[in-house]
């Protein structure tokens, strides 16, 4: 199964829409996630053995969304991504509050 779509499908349940990339912006509240690196994990004689990837998980809202955060940190953490980074600001563009959330994720090549 693709991390993308371990991901989403731990996302999925939280009730909002949850989008790659790039939401509408009609909603109220969202989460929009993206890949933004991968990199070697773990290296022996000159092969990748693991790979680390790394994704971004922004959570958008016009109100509180403190719940909805811990949700997602709690679901990501269940399916194997660590938090990495976290911080907050106002979205001037989309109009609501944002949330972002760093997170790897690390497998192992077959």
């Amino acid at each position: 199964m693709s991390i993308k779509k371990i991901l989403r499908e731990a996302l999925l349940p939280i009730n909002i829409p949850v989008s790659a990339m790039t939401n509408n912006n009609s909603d109220d509240e969202y989460i929009v996630y993206n890949e933004y690196n991968q990199a070697s994990a773990l290296n022996a004689d000159d092969d990748e053995l693991s790979t680390k990837y790394f994704y971004q998980v922004d959570v958008y809202s016009t109100g509180d969304f403190t719940d909805i955060v811990e949700e997602v940190k709690d679901r990501l953490k269940v399916v194997g991504f660590n938090r990495i980074f976290e911080s907050e600001t106002y979205d001037n563009d989309a109009q609501k509050f944002r949330k972002i959330l760093r997170f790897s994720y690390a497998t192992d090549i077959e």
